[in-house]
């Protein structure tokens, strides 16, 4: 993908020259992408080729990037007010009579948020979508707030965000960042995109690096200290806002954008798991984003956006939650996701769902979706925003998990047929899964089955069909799909379901328990070896849950009809346990937001974790009682 086909033309405003470049049919919605520091207008390449499918894009270079000219003198040329001037003379220039959908990231951002707040633009803005970039204002106002009523916390927000911008301090000293950029910056730069934050190659950075660059260093310094010392105390946005916050972004802190809603009303907040260059690394994600909010506030698409109260609400917007989070409140956040659409907007925007702002869009993919802990699990990822593929060697119980998913809030749920097993048939849902629907951002590997008798009535078939499906298939999960997260380079979490079982010896579980001590271990290796790579992985371990495991389990060294019984036995006593799927699964998405390693799920898995650290020796004793059958 690329510019190649664009329509471009010279903007003239305040002496210089700005260079645009338009996509998609006139017409349409127009939507104008907004580039950052140090870049051009080609770090949206991949966002506007998607984008020009539905909308007229348009991309322009900075003042003094790309092919627009640079104003002279440079000193006091690069203002948020001449910039505002920029914008405007875009926007009359490709809308005239209808009001634009701004988009921008970083200084691009930075700049949007001077665009989406002053009175001159009103009107001339549909809707603005930020990325990477806080408003000046706003981010001098979160300063002052943390040094004039100060808290420990507090403080070590403002000392965390002091040590990212550490970038900022250099580029205010004179010479040195532009001879930096002229020299040996500008030459590794492309190569240090490419090792830090996993960007591509390509049509960028381009051949202008260097001198966009540099003069983008009077950005910084006509606009840094100003603002921070003084403040616009009228900075509320009067276009409906977008955030959307990378939480690797290693320049900006997620908690300086925690008062954000104070500002803008009805804010839609949305998390992804992706560093700084997000326009390079995650178009699919923000295309798709970018869609979903210009189609709910375009004029005359029938969408009227959701109630600003609700905005409020789905990002705590007041000062008692923003005092919530610094508490340490785990209080669990909302936000936009990609269900049916409520008021043009993710039914999971209009109703605040639980973890929205978390896994909003992210792709999940679970096995042993058919029924149980896995279907629960499908439903509670739809329920937070994220595309669902449910994967069961039963096409029918998958496809009706697929469709509960779609009910719950994830309008493009899927099934697909798959044996985990099956290391070539995995290979390939991972290649078809990718080349539909992109990278799977969670891996929920829950398939499992169900064996218990002794180790001597145990053949050594029953133990290759468990250690099969409960173990290999697993490793078969995690080192498929695990090694596209990482050939990412953006992060991601696995999940692999365990049991309690794993924590300690049981009568008559030899294999089972063998399997799913075999997944715990495999857990805690992955989690220590994937850390560097942004991956986190959670062994889940539950105990007793009500799920369909028992009406397909096996016990060995019985007759057919005493093994009827048993499985009888067994399924009344899990429904008198009562502990539902549900539970697990909620227990799973907190997991995932939380980063958890090691999840013990019902009181009887936390009871014989304890045992296990505390009192092995009564452990291993319980575990010589015979069951009674």
């Amino acid at each position: 993908m690329g510019l190649s086909g664009a329509r471009e033309r010279l903007v003239r405003t305040d002496g210089i020259e700005l260079c645009v470049a338009e996509l998609g049919e006139a017409g349409r919605p127009v939507v104008v992408l907004v580039h950052g520091y140090p870049d051009s207008k080609e770090v949206w390449t991949e966002v506007a080729a998607r984008l020009a499918e539905r909308f007229h894009v348009v991309l322009y270079d900075v003042r003094g990037h790309g092919r627009s000219t640079a104003p002279l003198p440079l000193r006091g040329g690069f203002t948020l007010e001449k910039l505002t001037d920029d914008f405007l003379a875009v926007a009359d220039a490709v809308s005239p009579e209808r009001p634009v959908h701004l988009v921008g990231h970083d200084w691009g951002s930075v700049q949007g948020w001077e665009f989406a707040t002053v009175a001159r633009t009103r009107g001339r803005i549909a809707s603005f979508t930020s990325m990477s970039g806080p408003s000046l204002d706003h981010f001098g106002h979160w300063i002052k707030r943390r040094v004039t009523r100060p808290t420990p916390r507090r403080i070590g927000q403002v000392l965390g965000q002091g040590a990212k911008s550490w970038y900022v301090y250099l580029l205010h000293t004179p010479v040195l960042p532009e001879l930096a950029w002229r020299g040996p910056l500008g030459r590794r730069w492309p190569g240090i995109l490419s090792r830090v934050e996993k960007v591509p190659g390509g049509d960028y950075p381009t051949a202008s690096l260097a001198s966009d660059a540099a003069h983008g260093a009077w950005l910084y310094r006509d606009n840094v200290r100003p603002r921070l010392r003084r403040p616009r105390s009228d900075a509320y946005a009067h276009a409906p806002v977008q955030l959307i916050v990378p939480t690797g972004d290693a320049f900006l802190s997620e908690r300086l954008f925690d008062d954000l809603a104070e500002w803008a009303p009805g804010l839609v907040r949305r998390t992804l798991p992706a560093k700084h260059w997000v326009p390079r690394t995650r178009p699919d994600r923000l295309a798709g984003w970018i869609s979903e909010f210009v189609t709910a506030y375009e004029p005359g698409a029938g969408a009227d956006g959701p109630d600003p109260e609700a905005g409020r609400r789905e990002t705590g917007d007041d000062r008692e939650a923003g005092s919530d989070r610094e508490a340490g409140s785990d209080r669990e956040a909302s936000g936009p996701g990609t269900g049916g659409p409520v008021g043009g907007l993710p039914v999971a925007v209009a109703e605040g769902r639980p973890y929205a702002d978390r896994f909003g869009g992210q792709l999940v993919l679970v096995t042993g979706a058919a029924g149980g802990i896995g279907r629960a699990t499908a439903r509670a990822f739809a329920a937070a925003g994220a595309r669902v593929v449910a994967v069961d060697r039963d096409a029918e119980g998958a496809a009706r998990t697929a469709e509960l998913a779609r009910e719950a809030g994830a309008p493009g749920a899927w099934a697909e047929v798959v044996d985990v097993a099956d290391e070539p048939a995995m290979e390939k849902l991972a290649e078809r899964v990718e080349a539909a629907h992109g990278p799977v951002d969670v891996l929920v590997n829950n398939a499992g089955i169900g064996l218990s008798g002794t180790f001597l009535t145990t053949s050594g078939e029953d133990w290759r069909k468990v250690l099969d499906v409960n173990l290999l298939g697993v490793v078969h999960g995690c080192r498929i799909f695990g090694a596209r997260m990482a050939e990412r380079g953006q992060g991601g979490h696995i999940v692999n379901l365990a049991s309690a079982a794993a924590f300690g010896p049981s009568w008559g579980l030899s294999a089972y328990a063998t399997s799913k001590a075999g997944v715990l271990m495999l857990s805690e290796c992955l989690r220590a070896e994937l850390a560097g790579r942004g991956i986190g992985v959670t062994a889940v371990c539950p105990g007793v849950v009500h799920t369909g495991i028992t009406a397909t389990a096996r016990f060995t060294g019985v007759s057919e009809e005493e093994e009827r019984r048993l499985r009888q036995q067994a399924t009344r006593l899990y429904e008198l346990r009562g502990y539902p799927p549900e539970k697990v699964a909620a227990a799973i998405v907190r997991a995932v937001a939380r980063n958890h390693a090691v999840l013990p799920v019902t009181p009887e898995a936390h009871g014989i974790r304890l045992l296990a650290r505390l009192a092995p020796r009564a452990l291993r004793a319980l575990a010589r009682v015979e069951p009674p059958r």
